[in-house]
């Protein structure tokens, strides 16, 4: 393609060369540049792209775009200048890849729990009605029967545009995408057309970055001023009541809950030890529903799938069938296959709202005792720690508060701020700072009819010390350990 079609929208300079070459990729990490390529130099927060041109030209890009005043000497490089490269590597990518989610219905996602276990509810409903769907999130991008690894929950603008293109070529006619606050924040999504947005609920997390809830909120907002066809939120969180008092936008908005008179709404939830049943309350009619995921919060997450389903017009039948097809989300209350008299759950849960929901659906059919295996994520929101150890103390029997993914932190510093909750709680612990010895300790000491919950990690293989990223399959390793056990 073009350079001056890439760029045709932007403000930008041209500090040298010709507008008029042609350029067949784009890239923001040197490392992956090949022949005629476009760099975009990025300032992230521990690497700045610009110190990167040299390797950038070596490996064969002919085009830069900067944001800073760089002299490029080397002949033959086209160099422009934007006022932020960040805008610029959205508005770049998306014309690059002409504009796929233009060509896609795109729902984006947003809250702090539940977008993930979401989307694929929205992929099931859809893909009952025929419709081909796709999906970018937490558990990778996936579509077209491929799943592409995403290094966090919304990639970059370029990861994003080069995934909607791919969805566009595979025949794909819809996608569920997961809207973090700091892709919202941080313009990975700018250049996306969303024609539906959803809300989930806000609460406490990421304020390591945030700082404060209104600056979280304000971040979340953002995705309801732009959609085009429908917003769809949670009337029983109170943030949701705010977006539906503060949304600057003029497309219907479909209210969806069990506390109230709601657009859509539940009535009649029974929680049981195989899932949740309730009557789905629509302008549709009324039918009864038999979800095989098990938490009244797992109620919130199929109303807001299906509000998804009738926002398209799919009929309320083919989304029952959708919604009841769907047996386990990876790593989202999912039950270890063990032959034991005491089950094990591994759950994604890593905030203090996430961490009450799945203990409190514990509560309601647990028979022995609870023991909870979690930590707290390194050089991220401090602040959260001391309540998830409250949260958890109030429910379990037994915490065993460990390492997860301490990055950068001492995990021994992380476990200590974890654990100023769970004595102020009084809580019964155990603190072991390696995980793996954790989960050991766990199931050595299990009595019939205990819960083990892993709590952090969910659909997570990896763990994550410093910048190393190593193999840590929760799963596997409790099926090793038991294995090793009765050798």
């Amino acid at each position: 393609m073009k350079l001056e079609t890439i760029i045709k929208n932007s403000q930008f300079t041209i500090i040298k060369g010709d507008t008029d070459i042609e350029v067949t990729g784009i890239e923001n990490d040197s490392r992956k540049i090949s022949k005629d390529n476009m760099f975009i130099a990025i300032k992230g927060f521990t690497v700045d792209g610009h110190d990167f041109i040299d390797k950038a030209i070596e490996n064969g890009a002919n085009c830069i775009a900067v944001e800073r005043d760089i002299l490029i000497e080397e002949d033959g490089i086209t160099q422009i200048k934007v006022e932020d490269t960040t805008t610029a590597l959205s508005q770049f990518s998306s014309l690059f890849y002409e504009e796929p989610s233009k060509k896609l219905k795109t729902l984006g996602i947003t809250g702090t729990n539940g977008k993930t276990s979401i989307t694929y509810m929205i992929e099931s409903i859809f893909r009952e009605a025929k419709k081909n769907t796709g999906i970018i999130g937490t558990m990778g991008s996936r579509f077209a029967d491929m799943v592409i690894e995403n290094k966090n929950t919304t990639p970059d603008s370029l990861t994003v545009q080069r995934h909607l293109s791919k969805m566009v070529e595979s025949g794909i006619e819809f996608c569920a995408m997961e809207v973090s606050s700091h892709a919202l924040d941080l313009q990975r999504v700018d250049d996306v057309d969303f024609e539906v947005g959803v809300f989930t609920n806000l609460t406490e997390d990421h304020l390591d970055y945030h700082e404060t809830m209104e600056s979280y909120y304000r971040s979340k907002l953002k995705l309801f001023n732009r959609t085009k066809k429908y917003n769809i939120v949670n009337g029983d969180d109170v943030y949701g009541r705010r977006i539906l008092q503060e949304v600057d936008n003029t497309v219907p908005i479909m209210t969806y809950g069990i506390e109230g008179d709601y657009d859509i709404y539940a009535t009649d939830v029974i929680c049981h030890t195989k899932g949740v049943d309730f009557i789905l309350n629509t302008s549709k009619g009324s039918m009864p529903i038999n979800l095989k995921i098990l938490g009244r919060f797992s109620v919130y997450n199929a109303l807001a799938a299906i509000a998804c389903g009738i926002v398209y017009d799919i009929d309320l039948l083919t989304i029952k069938k959708g919604i009841e097809s769907i047996r386990s989300i990876k790593g989202r209350f999912e039950i270890i296959p063990i032959d034991k008299d005491y089950s094990v759950i591994i759950d994604f849960a890593h905030t203090p709202d996430g961490l009450e929901k799945v203990l409190t659906t514990i509560d309601q059919f647990a028979e022995g005792r609870k023991i909870v295996i979690f930590g707290a994520g390194g050089n991220r929101d401090k602040t959260k720690r001391p309540i998830m150890g409250e949260t958890v103390a109030r429910h379990a029997d037994l915490c065993i508060v460990t390492s997860d993914n301490p990055r950068f932190e001492e995990p021994d510093d992380i476990i200590e701020d974890v654990l100023v909750g769970v004595k102020r709680a009084k809580g019964n612990y155990v603190a072991i700072t390696d995980r793996k010895e954790a989960i050991k300790y766990a199931l050595s000491n299990a009595r019939p009819n205990d819960i083990i919950l892993l709590a952090g990690k969910g659909h997570e293989t990896y763990t994550i010390i410093k910048d190393k990223v190593i193999p840590f399959d929760e799963k596997q390793i409790v099926l090793d350990i038991l294995k090793d056990m009765h050798k």
